[in-house]
């Protein structure tokens, strides 16, 4: 897909596309549903986000969720519908890989695959992904120390691949108001520690679509490469994480604001 890592004065930049990420380049701004839920959903979410001014299109086609009983996504049907949506609202788009059997056909519609929380520590799949020469948005474990976060990147580097893009979701605390601690303090830690571009996700992170706005202007305060926020064309009918999915209209005011 023509993409390559830059090393930049200690500083990785990841390219995607057209798209530079990390150094002193200006935010990236990742958004789209929780979960591909149909066609019809996510065409509308791609043309939308991209007049609003997203840079990437997200969309969940395979989902870990804590409960079995609870949507786990429509697998390659959803897919084919994201790299479809992509191309019609000419966006990049990144999809969470939770299983190496479908590296193959992931890496072939996608342009970043990611490795979520869940899967942070899921070593052999580290492996897989870091014989690919394409660019990884790997999350933070969701109970991952720093020092445990950094060794997972070095399973993916050891194995060849340096385009990784980090992402800051949430850590589990005593505190359970919050879906999650969003951890800030990680952000210039891990530029510091790592040199990679980091990026945050203040959906999981707070788990409260109130706090998206403030703690996606504090990401970017702290340093953050740019922004993965969930938006639904309607959440309150979303299939999963509605209540921290953002609307259309919600979403415009904080891309203007910032």
């Amino acid at each position: 897909m023509g993409n390559k890592v830059i090393i930049n004065g200690g500083k990785t930049i990841v390219k995607v596309r057209n798209i530079n990420i990390g150094g002193d380049n200006p935010p990236v701004f990742i958004a789209g549903p929780c979960s591909v839920e149909s066609r019809e959903q996510i065409l509308k979410a791609a043309v939308t986000l991209k007049e609003i001014g997203v840079d990437i299109l997200r969309g969940g086609v395979f989902k870990p969720r804590t409960s079995p009983h609870d949507f786990q996504g429509l697998g390659i049907q959803g897919l084919e519908y994201l790299k479809e949506a992509g191309e019609a609202a000419g966006l990049p788009i990144i999809t969470e890989l939770m299983d190496e059997k479908h590296l193959k056909i992931v890496a072939e519609y996608v342009d970043i695959i990611q490795i979520g929380s869940r899967n942070m520590y899921n070593y052999s799949l580290l492996k897989a992904v870091g014989r690919l020469n394409m660019p990884i948005l790997l999350k933070r474990g969701m109970s991952a120390t720093i020092n445990e976060w950094i060794q997972a990147i070095e399973y993916i580097t050891l194995n060849g691949n340096e385009n990784i893009i980090l992402c800051e979701r949430g850590i589990r605390s005593f505190d359970n108001y919050t879906r999650n601690t969003l951890d800030l303090a990680a952000v210039p830690i891990m530029h510091k520690e790592t040199g990679l571009p980091i990026i945050v996700d203040p959906s999981h992170g707070t788990g409260i679509k109130e706090l998206v706005k403030p703690m996606s202007k504090a990401a970017l305060a702290c340093g953050a490469n740019g922004l993965m926020i969930e938006v639904h064309p309607n959440p309150k009918q979303a299939l999963c994480d509605g209540d921290q999915s953002l609307t259309f209209t919600e979403y415009r005011e904080i891309r203007e604001e910032i």
